[in-house]
């Protein structure tokens, strides 16, 4: 069954991209703050990679029964404002942390937060879009989440500046609470959204609903959630091991910066262009090239002695190309699961999402360790073409 468009789609849409650039630039703000605040309190690697770590727990724990529950009450707006006022009190805890036990504790409330969020704001686009607007809209809702993933580290640099060692302290409480501002800038159209709509979904029976196994035995789930899982894989491990590499290479700091600003501006043109590429080409088809044309180019970066200006050219390339999956996927998985599952679907795969941030860059991790950082990408680049056969030939929705 089709969705009906609803009228004042484009200013309700317009709300929520709005509060996801403003939550997304606080939440990619406040995840490399956390980082320096461990080591500010006299944390290594081991402390940091628990704390990552319990970023990711409760959202595993959360996100299926997150997912039925807007299935079961079509609450979305509640749902996204929820997840906003997390992300506004997390960095609010953080700013005043003062051990590494209470850093883990905003580090998990920042991923719930995130996790409530990004329910409530992808189920929000179900209910607003009509079956052939989905793609198109999925693609402006993670153009401004590659908005929040450009302009948040970018940020975090700046108000550090060259605070070191004890310094940090004071640096990062106050960089903290710039994060904690920026989420609350979200509030403002996410209370519009709450006054002037529900957000809620149609009725539908509960008979007709499925268990998550269920859900990924159906066509299509597992290459949909597979083909997320890569793509999102691929870009946090683009973003943890660039900056080796380019160290390695003699690229300075700033410049490293500048190459993974570039990445997400790819993408961001590419999610904007979605609507025009999906009216013209076949979800599969777009699909398969996003995971092709984002693994030949990791794997042109991660050759010896690339220049600048080649590496430049080919994270743009390939930003282009990451930036084209992702969307197509929650339309591909809301698609398969069905108008009354739609957000379990969608919690299913930002479960499998998060799931694969803990695992793939554990098994980067082992290669890069042993091969040099240049591997971690191999890897990612692998994935990447072996999801892009799976997608062109697995079961598609």
């Amino acid at each position: 069954m089709s969705t009906v468009k609803p009228k004042g789609l484009s200013h309700r849409l317009a709300l929520v991209l709005v509060c996801v650039i403003c939550t997304q630039t606080a939440l990619n703000l406040a995840r490399p703050l956390i980082s320096y605040r461990v080591i500010s309190l006299g944390g290594g690697e081991v402390a940091i990679g628990l704390i990552t770590a319990a970023y990711a727990l409760l959202s595993l724990l959360v996100a299926l029964p997150l997912g039925r529950y807007t299935d079961r009450n079509g609450g979305t707006v509640p749902v996204l404002l929820t997840g906003t006022c997390l992300l506004v009190a997390a960095p609010l805890w953080l700013a005043s942390s003062a051990s590494l036990v209470s850093v883990a504790v905003g580090s998990a409330v920042l991923g719930f937060g995130h996790i409530v969020f990004m329910m409530g704001g992808q189920r929000f686009i179900t209910n607003v879009s009509a079956d052939d607007a989905l793609d198109r809209n999925f693609g402006l809702f993670t153009a401004a989440v590659s908005v929040g993933q450009m302009l948040g580290p970018l940020g975090a640099g700046l108000l550090l500046g060259r605070s070191s060692g004890a310094a940090l302290t004071g640096a990062t409480t106050t960089a903290f609470l710039v994060v904690a501002i920026t989420a609350c800038a979200g509030l403002l159209p996410a209370l519009l959204l709450h006054r002037g709509s529900s957000g809620a979904a149609p009725a539908h029976e509960p008979a007709g609903r499925r268990g998550a196994l269920s859900l990924v035995r159906r066509p299509g789930m597992a290459t949909g959630l597979l083909t997320s899982l890569a793509l999102l894989g691929a870009v946090d491990l683009l973003t943890a091991y660039l900056p080796l590499i380019a160290e390695n290479r003699g690229i300075a700091p700033a410049v490293a910066g500048v190459l993974l600003a570039v990445r997400s501006a790819a993408s961001i043109l590419s999610r904007l262009g979605l609507g025009y590429l999906a009216a013209r080409w076949q979800r599969r088809t777009l699909i398969t090239t996003s995971c092709l044309g984002a693994g030949v180019c990791l794997m042109l970066v991660t050759t010896p002695d690339l220049g600048v200006f080649t590496m430049t050219a080919a994270l743009a390339v390939g930003g282009f190309f990451l930036g084209i999956g992702q969307p197509l996927t929650m339309t591909a998985v809301v698609r398969t699961a069905g108008t009354a599952d739609r957000g379990a679907g969608l919690a299913l795969r930002l479960w499998s999402n998060r799931a694969g941030q803990v695992v793939l860059p554990a098994c980067a991790g082992a290669v890069s360790g042993s091969l040099g950082a240049p591997s971690a990408l191999l890897f990612a680049a692998v994935m990447l073409l072996g999801t892009a056969g799976f997608a062109r030939f697995g079961p598609g929705a």
